[in-house]
Formats: C-alpha cells, sequence, structure tokens
C-alpha cells in the first residue's frame, strides 16, 4: 500500500478518468430527474477534486492504484445519494436513499462505512505525498501519524461542506450524533490505513 512505484507520471490514469466520468453522468442525470439538489450540488464538487488530483498526482507522487481508490470512493458517494434502497428496508428519515439506509438499525448506516473507506483512502493519499515530499518510504509511526491526522482533517473539512450544504438546502446529512459518528468512522478508517500501510511497508530500516 505504501508503494508508489506503479505510478505512470507520463499517462494519464484513463481508467480511473472513464470510469469516473460515466458515473458522474450517470449520478447527475439521476439527480436531475429526481430534483435531487443536495446532490446536484456534490456531483461538481467530486468532479473538482478530480481535477484537482490529477493535477497534482505528478507533484505528489500519487499511485494510479490510489486515483482508483478515490473514484470508487466518489462512487460510493454518488450512489448513495441518487439510487433508491428497495422496499422494505430500513432506513433513517423519509428520503429512501442508500444513505438512509440502516445496515444494522440504531447502529449502523450505509454513510458509516463509506466514510471509514474514503478517509482511510485519504489517509493513503496524505501517505503518498509525504514519501514525495520527504523522500523517507519508511513508515516510521511520526509519519504515520502525520498521515492519519491529515487524513482525518480532510474527514473533518467534509463535515463543513456538509454543514454548509444543510443550511443551504434540504439535505439528508443528518444532525449532532451523524456528525460525531461520521468523525469516529473517519478516524477508524485513518487508522486501518495506517496500520495497513505499515504493515506492507517493506522499506530497510535506517
Amino acid at each position: 500500500m505504501s508503494n508508489v512505484s506503479n505510478l505512470q507520471p507520463d499517462k494519464l490514469p484513463w481508467a480511473a478518468i472513464v470510469f469516473t466520468a460515466t458515473y458522474l453522468i450517470i449520478g447527475l442525470v439521476a439527480a436531475l430527474n429526481r430534483a435531487n439538489w443536495e446532490f446536484v450540488f456534490y456531483i461538481p464538487i467530486v468532479l473538482a477534486l478530480g481535477l484537482i488530483l490529477l493535477a497534482i498526482r505528478k507533484r505528489a507522487g500519487f499511485s494510479n492504484g490510489l486515483l482508483m481508490a478515490l473514484s470508487v470512493w466518489g462512487l460510493l458517494h454518488v450512489f448513495g445519494g441518487v439510487a433508491r434502497v428497495p422496499d422494505g428496508w430500513p432506513i433513517d428519515g423519509d428520503i429512501p436513499s442508500f444513505y438512509s439506509w440502516e445496515i444494522i438499525p440504531g447502529y449502523l448506516g450505509y454513510d458509516k462505512p463509506v466514510h471509514a473507506f474514503g478517509f482511510g483512502v485519504a489517509t493513503w493519499a496524505c501517505w503518498q505525498g509525504l514519501v514525495a515530499a520527504t523522500g523517507v518510504q519508511r513508515a516510521t509511526f511520526g509519519l504515520l501519524t502525520i498521515a492519519a491526522l491529515a487524513g482525518m482533517g480532510l474527514g473533518a473539512a467534509n463535515e463543513i461542506v456538509e454543514f454548509i450544504a444543510s443550511q443551504t438546502m434540504n439535505t439528508n446529512v443528518g444532525g449532532y450524533i451523524n456528525t460525531g459518528g461520521d468523525l469516529i468512522a473517519n478516524l477508524f478508517g485513518s487508522l486501518i490505513a495506517a496500520i495497513v500501510i505499515r504493515l506492507t511497508n517493506h522499506q530497510p530500516k535506517l
């Protein structure tokens, strides 16, 4: 997971680009068709973030595997907002989207695994950026702590975006308990990512 050697800096990651463009177009059409303005708002954000990642991928040392993982995260986010759960599935609230789905009613909603996965991947991105910036590929406790804290910081920034959305339109974001649960899921995902990076890091000790 810590290896960045599979990046081909002179080639665009076309698999991730085509995959992302396909689900964004489908998601935008579905959101407009259902007047789901929350995700009409989010889809351009996902697009903008994707373009930023493409622009900085060489300097940040992002691998193609990381870019695809980030694309999958975007898919889970868009799917959760525009896809409807089957009738009879337990949901929290009145909007029958997958983001309302209670996998374990009262304990675990769809959004929490998505948060954990997403900000685990964000931690991986921060780690690859640290490797590119410092040239130190050994997964030390200090560098992994920085990467995990950076991943959680990105998660906190996401909560700010959700708060702005909740104050400007009718959303399915949830309240204080939901925000706290999201932050805990972000922490869990970042810690798991740091552990996996450590276990898969095979650089010689300095």
